[in-house]
């Protein structure tokens, strides 16, 4: 039994394409929100929890959906054309939108001090007394003009002005910390995004298309990620799929590092009041070519009748038939299991999630670095690792590979959380090893789930997956939103590091998901290091 390496490659192109999209969105929509449009850390997090919203109930949707779909293209194909050509159309319009809104930015004059000078720079004590006082004669001035309320005026006072006060006061020898700075830029980035909301909430207008069409990019999103999600195990044997999904994932982490390589040659991975047009059209032309390949290589109902031979061939039909019945019908160690994986599912993602939509606002402002390669050597990592990782997963289980991955994990994050500007080159190493445990984790947990499934409901159990998944990613953004804004950005990577380490225990009380051992057709079939 060995795995069709280039029809798990072609298949994976829509994971690829799908990929790429959810790169840019985590990474630039995060961005524009607070920096564009002055939205805070917790109102962001909302913006960027709404797909997640739409997915609990879409994912399952069509997920369902494609599994009752009869045509020529096959059961997934069609969801996957329609949703990408819209996503695609939809995506590029809302750079338009967002270039609109940083022009009104420069027209305002929005930056009274160069957030560019302080981010690359370590002020003094002095320096901020200077900026701190710049600050406060453009917002009394704000205010005695009429541009914003008392109201306004006392909640910036006491969030930001007392609090940047607070610490230099504090710092009587003259000598700023490393940590007093990086708390006090967090202040002067959190007076800019206050600035920006002054624009928006005098003309709401654009930022009522820009989450209209935002919207639109989303919903079509949602209705292919389960189809193309499940096409993997449509045609791949049971015992295969965690080395299928290694491909998968690895087709993932190229298309995310194509996006990342691209903000950074088009230097947008660090600056905040840039145009973000032609990464966005680049992204959206580039999905549409893949989806092209994907439908020239990819003959769903072939490859689907390719796989029922092979399950015949290595005795597997009767594993089908047997598990042909409700899953309410289950055994309750397998429903158990069932639950216990989901579980897992949503603690994890909401420890990584946090970091992947806060990390590219977190990494300029926090550690003055760049956040695209710290992503791009995660990325990279993973990639290493996916098939290496599917190979050990066939020996030592999928469970037991899963609780490696959450150790490292956990690890990192808890480390993440003590870096400083002057040691930040260390999130090279730590987004490296990153990279392995979040690829360890996700080539397993999703055969875990289908491994409980039959054929006529992988896309149901497809959906149950991201529904937990997608809930996760619902409540973090906001959930780290509001903890950033009550106390600093420095609380993302404890906050991420603690849900991780939850996700071990509901783990380790796993006992079923792992692949059946198939049956050999031949002695010498043991030896071949492609076997389960």
């Amino acid at each position: 039994m060995k795995l069709n390496y280039k029809k798990i490659f072609m298949v994976g192109l829509a994971f690829f394409l799908i990929s790429m999209f959810w790169q840019a969105y985590d990474n630039i929509i995060a961005k524009m929100l607070i920096d564009k449009f002055g939205l805070n850390q917790t109102w962001s997090g909302v913006v960027m929890a709404f797909d997640n919203f739409l997915a609990l109930f879409l994912l399952p949707l069509f997920g369902g959906l494609s599994d009752r779909t009869n045509s020529k293209l096959g059961r997934r194909t069609p969801y996957i054309i329609v949703g990408t050509i819209i996503a695609a159309f939809a995506f590029v319009s809302m750079s338009f939108v967002d270039n609109y809104q940083t022009q009104k930015i420069h027209d305002e004059t929005l930056i009274v001090v160069d957030y560019q000078s302080i981010e690359g720079q370590t002020p003094t004590r002095d320096d901020w007394y200077t900026i701190v006082q710049t600050m406060k004669t453009e917002r009394v001035s704000a205010l005695n003009g009429g541009k914003i309320t008392q109201k306004q005026y006392d909640s910036w006072e006491t969030r930001i002005h007392d609090r940047m006060i607070s610490t230099l006061d504090a710092n009587t020898d003259g000598i700023m910390s490393e940590f007093d700075t990086s708390e006090m830029k967090d202040y002067y980035y959190s007076y800019l995004s206050t600035r920006a909301w002054q624009v928006t909430s005098k003309d709401p207008g654009i930022f009522v298309i820009f989450v209209l069409v935002l919207f639109v990019a989303l919903v079509a999103m949602a209705t292919f990620r389960s189809p193309a999600v499940a096409l993997m195990p449509d045609v791949t044997v049971k015992p295969l799929r965690s080395k299928a999904n290694a491909i998968i994932n690895l087709l993932g982490s190229l298309g995310g590092m194509v996006v990342l390589g691209l903000l950074m040659a088009l230097k947008l991975d660090k600056l905040s009041y840039v145009n973000y047009t032609p990464a966005f059209i680049i992204v959206g032309a580039l999905m549409l070519v893949f989806l092209g390949i994907f439908l020239w290589q990819v003959k769903e109902p072939k490859l689907v009748k390719e796989k029922e031979k092979d399950d015949i061939r290595y005795g597997l039909v009767e594993e089908e038939v047997a598990a042909n019945e409700p899953q309410e019908a289950l055994s309750k160690d397998k429903q158990k299991s069932l639950y216990l994986i989901l579980i897992s599912v949503f603690l994890w993602f909401i420890g990584y999630n946090a970091v992947t939509s806060k990390f590219a606002d977190y990494s300029p402002k926090i550690l003055e670095l760049g956040y695209t390669m710290p992503l791009l050597v995660a990325y990279g990592t993973a990639l290493v690792a996916f098939i290496p990782i599917g190979i050990i997963a066939t020996k030592i289980g999928r469970r037991k590979t899963i609780l490696i991955g959450i150790s490292i994990l956990a690890f990192c994050f808890a480390v993440a959380a003590f870096l400083t500007p002057k040691v930040a080159w260390l999130m090279y190493g730590i987004f490296g090893l990153t990279g392995i445990g979040w690829a360890t984790i996700n080539v397993n947990s999703y055969p875990m789930v289908v491994e409980l499934s039959k054929n006529s409901n992988v896309g149901k159990y497809t959906g149950y997956y991201y529904t937990f998944s997608m809930a996760a990613q619902i409540i973090t953004p906001i959930l780290s939103g509001i903890l950033m804004d009550v106390f600093n950005r420095r609380w993302l990577f404890p906050y991420a590091a603690v849900f991780v380490a939850l996700s071990f225990v509901t783990m380790f009380m796993v006992k079923h998901g792992d692949a059946p051992a198939p049956k050999k057709e031949t002695a010498l079939e043991n030896f071949d290091v492609d076997m389960d």
